[in-house]
């Protein structure tokens, strides 16, 4: 019997090494624009406590969300940021159908928070969408969850692409100088760009994405179902690290520290960054849950406009199970 629980002690003893010596996940995230949580992730992860140790997370630069899709069907990257819009272009168009959406990014037009804006220059003739006709308008990515609630602003006043106006693709940063040089006649000005003082001397908005297409949850978290499956524990520690991180950001206590973060990633001032995580940003969620409801008919917007094959049922794409575990870890 001695011997049994000799052997029986020094087998776990092994079992347990083999465990705690493990590599742990890595995890690659996609983001696009600085402020979205994967660019800004790694500056606290001192406040991490299972990085290291159950799992890594790597962050991936992307210059839209379509280019995530490929990546996520080449398992380069592990969770995306996908658009509304792309969630379905990568459902119904690219056959994911194993991708869960896992937890939210951001939400646009919430009452009380800011939506994204649409610029002309100052002096430009154009003073509604009407006299966008004949003219050229800048887009990051066909597809994307600019470009599609651009369009079905455009749409909703008869104008359609090809047809009626030209569209050209540019990242975000370069957007200020094009409409500069009177290259494009709108652009889309996303955060943090559209609050650049540089801009704002040159530009206005014609409008803003809620007057397009009401609240948007703009952007969520994707996961394919077999990567939750194989890593569900390693995943709801990186989401237990992930809403401690995101809840400093938001806390207006870390807000000086936060701008500083924002200022070194694009290496401008940390001033610029005043608006970042206060009322003058996108609306958060605290539990990075997302808004259903609205992301449906978010969805159901691209398919109307031709993006997308079919629409999808949004909840049944839905795994919301890891975030909610690791936010009873934080009550």
């Amino acid at each position: 019997m001695r011997v049994m629980k000799l052997a029986i002690a020094g087998f776990c003893a092994v079992l347990f090494a083999g465990a705690s010596g493990a590599e742990p996940l890595k995890i690659t995230e996609g983001w696009v624009a600085p402020g979205n949580w994967a660019s800004i992730w790694l500056q606290k992860k001192d406040l991490a406590r299972h990085y290291g140790k159950s799992y890594v997370m790597v962050p991936e630069h992307f210059v839209g969300t379509p280019p995530m899709i490929t990546a996520l069907a080449n398992n380069q990257i592990d969770i995306a940021n996908l658009a509304y819009s792309t969630l379905g272009i990568a459902i119904g168009n690219a056959g994911l159908d194993d991708l869960r959406i896992i937890s939210d990014e951001f939400q646009d037009g919430v009452p009380g928070y800011y939506s994204q804006e649409f610029m002309v220059l100052k002096d430009s003739p154009i003073h509604k969408v009407e006299d966008l006709k004949g003219k050229v308008v800048a887009t990051n990515a066909e597809g994307s969850a600019v470009d599609v609630a651009m369009k079905a602003m455009l749409h909703k006043h008869g104008l359609e692409p090809n047809r009626d106006y030209t569209v050209v693709e540019a990242p975000f940063p370069a957007m200020r100088a094009m409409l500069a040089e009177k290259k494009v006649d709108l652009i889309p000005a996303v955060l943090p760009f559209s609050y650049d003082p540089a801009l704002q001397k040159i530009a206005r908005d014609l409008f803003v994405q809620k007057d397009a297409v009401g609240v948007t949850d703009m952007v969520v978290w994707e996961a394919r179902k077999p990567f939750i499956d194989a890593h569900r524990a390693a995943l709801v520690d990186f989401f237990e690290d992930t809403l401690r991180i995101t809840r400093w950001y938001e806390n207006p206590a870390n807000h000086q520290a936060a701008m500083q973060i924002l200022g070194d990633l694009v290496k401008r001032p940390p001033a610029i960054f005043d608006w970042a995580f206060t009322h003058r940003d996108v609306y958060h969620d605290r539990n990075l849950l997302p808004n259903l409801d609205a992301l449906q008919k978010n969805v159901d917007l691209t398919h109307d406009l031709g993006f997308t094959r079919s629409t999808i049922d949004v909840k049944k794409y839905s795994d919301l199970s890891l975030v909610e575990e690791a936010a009873k870890r934080l009550q």
